[in-house]
């Protein structure tokens, strides 16, 4: 079985702010944000942060999804957030599970998706049927560095341990946030959580309304164009009517099983240092040639964490 997943008050108001402030024009420029001085281009940050500023993958953590065609995609575990789910993903992984997997929906602006028919094909020994729901956890033990700036969907936003996250200092609840290339795992309807054997990747503007819905289980580190570069499905929520036309994979595997001499190596800034905070700041206040009116603010989703090759 596939698991899926007021105009005129305003014009009013624009009006009158208008007639009490002077031309639109001037009452536009009240709101455009002072740019910080100083503010260091991003991609700047990037190019000069100093080795401490990374954090190595584990390969325990690091999911190589190698497609039929050659390409490859690299995905980042996430065990503190999901705990039983990447346990299980583990197990699947290395029961060679995912053998005659493919891509079986790309919805355009939405997800692509990934896996077997798992009521046709036995799990491995030690997959949990049905994995607590995983959809937050205590902000206790994580080191959380906030946003600054407001959320549409949680009370606070920001980053912890290289992850983006919403979370609740009232409840004490924190969870991972549905931007782009984040890994979901597929579920159908309560109280199903999903085993983590069908996983979708974002693909286009955050769906962030699935936060705290869907155990999000890891990020894309590498390769999202080899998984998205296909035509979108055609059936409805995107899924590919025709089998032959389904993006096969050849094989998943985790990095640690991958022998040493072979084994892709990433990393990831880390997001309690200084030079991450003059990156949330950059991201902010572009600056430079091209940026006339620096935003003065971002969203969270639009301050990904940076991630590389190991050098």
């Amino acid at each position: 079985m596939r698991t899926i997943l007021g105009l005129a008050a305003a014009a009013a108001l624009t009006s009158c702010a208008a007639q009490q402030n002077g031309p639109a024009e001037n009452n536009l420029a009240r709101w455009r944000p002072a740019p910080i001085q100083g503010a260091t281009e991003p991609s700047d940050i990037i190019k000069n942060a100093a080795a401490q500023d990374w954090r190595d993958v584990d390969p325990e953590n690091l999911m190589i999804m190698d497609l039929r065609d050659g390409s490859r995609v690299a995905i980042e575990l996430a065990p503190d957030f999901a705990p039983v789910h990447v346990a299980n993903i583990r197990a699947l992984a290395r029961g060679g599970w995912w053998t005659g997997a493919s891509i079986y929906r790309i919805q355009e602006n939405y997800v692509v998706q990934w896996g077997l028919n798992e009521s046709e094909k036995p799990h491995p020994t030690g997959v949990a049927k049905l994995p607590p729901a995983e959809y937050h956890r205590p902000i206790t033990g994580l080191a959380l560095r906030p946003l600054g700036f407001p959320d549409s969907y949680a009370p606070m936003v920001g980053h912890a341990g290289g992850w983006p996250v919403g979370y609740d200092p009232e409840s004490g609840r924190a969870w991972l946030a549905h931007c782009y290339g984040m890994v979901g795992a597929g579920r159908d309807l309560s109280p199903d959580t999903g085993t983590g054997g069908e996983l979708y990747a974002t693909i286009g503007h955050a769906p962030r309304h699935l936060d705290r819905n869907i155990a999000l289980v890891g990020r894309v580190l590498e390769g999202m164009e080899k998984m998205t570069a296909h035509p979108r499905g055609t059936e409805a929520l995107g899924f590919i009517k025709d089998p032959k036309q389904h993006v096969p994979i050849a094989r998943i595997r985790l990095a640690a099983d991958i022998p040493a001499a072979e084994r892709p190596a990433y990393q990831v800034m880390r997001t309690d240092t200084a030079a991450f905070s003059a990156y949330i700041t950059g991201r902010a206040n572009r600056g430079g040639t091209f940026f006339n009116v620096p935003a003065g603010g971002v969203d969270l989703c639009n301050a990904l964490v940076p991630t590389r090759r190991r050098p």
